[in-house]
């Protein structure tokens, strides 16, 4: 069926959406658990007994990856959430409904970005 007379997606197609979407937060979670556990971890490289220099470059070098996964880690949250609401959109009946034009977004667009609330006409219009 062609989508241009339709306002909504088939409970089959919303199924099918829910799936991806599904896995998706179920990988985005292991991710973000893999990202917390390796923040957490202590200074394990073994330097504490080297030349105070190079203790310094690495002091300095850790701090950055530290505050890279810091990033990663708020980044994959925030998917998650977005994610999750996007499960919520299915569930209230509003899932594939451009906020901006209120027509349907495209199959594909939702595929490959499933969170999103933007066809991609009404993406391409902000920038």
């Amino acid at each position: 069926m062609n989508q241009e007379g339709k306002t909504a997606y088939s409970p089959e197609e919303l199924k099918e959406f829910e799936d991806i979407i599904l896995k998706k937060v179920a990988i985005a979670k292991e991710e973000l658990i893999s990202l917390k556990e390796t923040l957490s971890k202590k200074n394990d490289s073994g330097t504490d007994f080297t030349a105070s220099t190079s203790k310094l470059l690495e002091d300095g070098a850790d701090t950055l990856e530290r505050e890279n996964l810091n990033q990663l880690a708020a980044r994959q949250q925030k998917f998650i959430i977005n994610l999750e609401n996007a499960l919520i959109r299915i569930k209230n009946g509003t899932y594939g409904v451009c906020v901006d034009t209120g027509k349907l977004i495209s199959k594909e667009r939702l595929r490959a970005v499933p969170h999103t609330m933007h066809s991609i006409e009404a993406k391409l219009a902000k920038k």
